[in-house]
């Protein structure tokens, strides 16, 4: 170091006893020790350099102070305002459930045991298809083969009826011969009794002369046998009669029987007619269509499936013994199947408005409505189900979970904006209110359910017409000064 380095330092000069300068003085007197002499020195510049230090940084504090000072003075921040005010509050309880279809619409095969030929590629779960749109088409080799024959039996049942008619047709000529024939066995009938009514009257007429002697007994013996003959001959034509009657009621009895033979024949051939309509339906039915419009929830079957015929994956999906083949939301309808307790059953009324939100998805703000509330609680949830309609859109499906907030009551409160609002450790609630001289204290307040527009329900603490702090709360702390933005 210079001697001029030296001397600048000099300014604040260390103080040495005499006994050290004393013990310098000698030390000068003797040439033997004058290789103390630098050592003394530097020590006495590093005490010196030590003082000069001290000094520097005493007065940083008197200007730290001194800004603290100013601080005070000065306001410490700007803040913007805003008045405690009325607005409208709707109050709230929050739920959950489960999305699921309003209306879900299985898609069942017509005719089972039929192979799937086809499935349009535009065909596919959450596509949306019209009613009478093709779903699938069924192979009709079988049902081809069936039509033809059942239109074969018809045609040999037509047949045989054909024959039974021609078989009726000849019963009824017997009949008609056996009434002719009665009708001559009546006349030969008539016939025996005039002769027998001739006989009679000649032999009283024979035997009146007999008495008298007129004729001889041989000749009345004669006319007697006349009389028995003519008798034998109607009990003959009446007998005749009898049998051709008997005749007839046969051959009516006949004609009976060949009717009701053909009446059956005749039901045969409607049988086999019935049979081919329904196979010529079911050719038809071999092309599944949608039964009515809405969005494809379930694909259940691919091409080679066996209508009827389920593959162990599922079981689940046989309807009535019949295969699902599809399931169609009806008009994309979901529904929100939300769980309410019992005890909270009674602030839900039908046709009040629901916010519907996912966690899984920040997308989803939905604006639903109470459709329906189930009658029936879980006896060990003590849960009711209440279902909610949801408007149309993509980002909510079957089966995923969604949040509720069901509107319970509204009205207007007194509010301030949710930024204003500060948490502190002991779990309450504060704002700053802004005083004279804009001067900000601290308020402790309740709050209630939370506004529109980012602002919160304020139960107590606060007036209407409080000015609160908004921007540039959460620096404050009671007491603090601040400028208020325009």
């Amino acid at each position: 170091m210079s001697d001029e380095s030296v001397s600048e330092v000099e300014v604040e000069k260390p103080i040495i006893s005499e006994e050290d300068a004393s013990f310098l003085s000698k030390s000068d007197q003797k040439p033997t020790r004058a290789w103390l002499k630098p050592l003394f020195l530097g020590a006495g510049l590093g005490i010196a350099i030590a003082f000069a230090g001290m000094g520097v940084l005493s007065r940083f504090p008197a200007r730290q102070q001194s800004a603290v000072a100013d601080k005070k003075v000065n306001p410490a921040m700007t803040v913007t305002i805003a008045t405690v005010e009325t607005a409208r509050v709707v109050r709230t309880l929050k739920t959950t459930g489960t999305v699921a279809a309003r209306d879900l619409i299985p898609v069942l095969p017509q005719t089972n045991g039929l192979q799937i030929k086809s499935i349009p590629e535009d065909v596919k779960e959450g596509v949306f298809v019209k009613k009478g749109q093709v779903l699938a088409v069924l192979d009709d080799s079988i049902l081809q083969n069936q039509v033809s024959q059942a239109k074969a039996d018809v045609e040999s049942k037509q047949a045989d009826v054909a024959s039974k008619q021609a078989d009726l047709a000849s019963k009824q000529a017997d009949l008609a011969s056996n009434k002719a024939i009665v009708q001559q066995k009546k006349a030969d009938l008539a016939q025996a009794k005039a002769r027998l009514e001739e006989a009679a009257k000649n032999y009283q007429r024979y035997q009146q002369l007999a008495d008298s002697g007129t004729i001889s007994r041989q000749e009345l013996d004669t006319r007697s046998y006349a009389v028995k003959t003519a008798r034998e001959v109607v009990n003959l034509s009446q007998e005749n009669v009898r049998s051709a009657q008997a005749n007839i009621g046969s051959a009516q009895a006949n004609i009976g029987n060949a009717q009701a033979i053909i009446n059956k024949a005749k039901a045969d051939v409607r049988s086999s007619a019935a049979k081919v309509q329904q196979l010529q339906t079911q050719l038809g039915q071999t092309v599944v269509r949608a039964p009515v419009s809405g969005a494809i929830a379930e694909k259940l079957v691919r091409v080679g499936d066996v209508t009827g015929v389920p593959p162990q994956t599922q079981v689940g999906t046989v309807i009535g013994g019949t295969q699902k083949l599809f399931s169609i939301i009806r008009d994309e309808k979901l529904e929100l199947q939300a769980k309410v307790p019992e005890i909270q059953l009674n602030q839900v009324k039908i046709g009040a408005s629901v916010q519907i939100t996912s966690d899984a998805d920040r997308r989803v703000r939905s604006q639903g409505r109470v459709r329906d509330i189930q009658p029936q609680v879980n006896d060990q949830r003590r849960e009711a189900t209440v279902k909610i309609d949801l408007p149309p859109t993509t980002l909510l499906r079957p089966g995923m979970f969604a949040s509720a907030a069901i509107t319970t009551n509204s009205g207007m409160r007194m509010v301030v904006p949710q930024k204003a609002v500060q948490s502190q450790g002991d779990a309450s609630v504060i704002v700053f209110i802004l005083s004279s001289g804009d001067v900000v204290r601290s308020q402790k307040v309740e709050l209630g359910d939370p506004g529109n527009d980012d602002k919160v329900e304020i139960k107590s603490g606060l007036q209407l017409g409080d000015r609160v702090v908004v921007d540039g709360a959460g620096y404050l702390k009671d007491g603090d000064k601040v400028r208020v933005a325009s």
